[in-house]
């Protein structure tokens, strides 16, 4: 299954794996996709969409287990305060469903931030732009892809 994410991977020539797996519409947590495609849930990314109130729309890639920390998360992006977006504007806004936001490919390219917990692996896995596929990557790849910012974002990656 090739997605958008990957022919972006594919076109910067970065290596990468797409691991596939049976989706569950019941459980959407990343801990249930990090059992399924065989992974800790702390090296398994989500993508979160958030909106500044200065910069606009921002992603956040954090562990799959933890919570992002809105604060830290506000002071990285320029913000005095920072709030999820409702889950009806996921979509319009990234063209991605929940369970399948990745920060590579969005429609619009927005600022990316990936927890500093990241660079702890040699590769961490993203959604794939779909449910049901896991993009495994090096962070390093990543940040140069999208531009991300590498930064302590979440709660709990400490522990």
């Amino acid at each position: 299954m090739k997605t958008n994410a990957a022919r972006i991977l594919d076109g910067l020539k970065f290596n990468y794996e797409l691991r596939e797996y049976k989706v569950d519409e019941n459980d959407l947590s990343a801990q249930n996709v990090a059992n399924k495609v065989g992974m800790p849930d702390k090296q398994v990314f989500k993508t979160l969409v958030a909106r500044g109130d200065k910069t606009g729309v921002i992603m956040a890639c954090i562990p799959g287990a933890d919570e992002l920390d809105l604060k830290a998360l506000a002071a990285a992006s320029g913000n005095k305060k920072v709030e999820m977006v409702a889950l009806k504007e996921v979509q319009p806004l990234t063209g991605y469903v929940r369970g399948g936001v990745s920060p590579l490919g969005p429609k619009k390219r927005y600022p990316v931030f990936l927890d500093i917990s990241a660079t702890n692996w040699q590769v961490i896995a993203i959604s794939a732009g779909v449910r049901g596929c896991q993009i495994i990557l090096s962070p390093d790849h990543l940040v140069q892809a999208v531009n991300a910012q590498v930064c302590p974002i979440a709660r709990g990656s400490q522990d």
